[in-house]
């Protein structure tokens, strides 16, 4: 599966609304959802169940279990080694947990990238300066799973 493949199947995320816990294509979903989505269409199930969780969840705790799951299946790579179909965790305010995620969809000047934001449902945004500050770690989807 190449980056391409991954953008393709994001795409086809594109305005499936907004719905906090849900990664139901055309249903609903939100960040996190849309990874799992992509997921189950690439590698046919999720690698681990995902436990409920709040709008305000591991806040309070200051965990970065966002960045600890993503790390337990998808392959850390350097922000300046960014390819369509990498996987991008933003944080969204200074001194909060990382809990925001995307998948990039074009490099270069001008880049892109799908993700389900609230009020909005899954989108492709410009990846513009204030997004790009706000990424703090990329992966790429394993070749293979186990």
């Amino acid at each position: 599966m190449t980056g391409q493949d991954i953008v393709a199947v994001a795409r086809e995320w594109i305005g499936t609304p907004y719905i906090h816990q849900t990664a139901i294509k055309g249903a609903g979903c939100d960040c996190l959802g849309l990874i799992r989505g992509v997921w189950r269409e690439v590698y046919g199930s999720e690698p681990e169940a995902v436990p409920a969780y709040s709008m305000d969840w591991s806040e309070p705790q200051g965990e970065e279990r966002l960045w600890k799951a993503a790390l337990r299946h998808l392959k850390p790579k350097e922000k300046t080694e960014l390819e369509t179909g990498d996987v991008l965790l933003f944080r969204m305010r200074h001194g909060a947990v990382a809990k925001h995620l995307g998948v990039l969809s074009q490099t270069g000047e001008t880049k892109r990238f799908i993700h389900a934001y609230s009020r909005q449902g899954v989108v492709e945004s410009a990846l513009s300066a204030p997004w790009q500050r706000r990424v703090v770690a990329c992966f790429e989807f394993p070749k293979e799973t186990s």
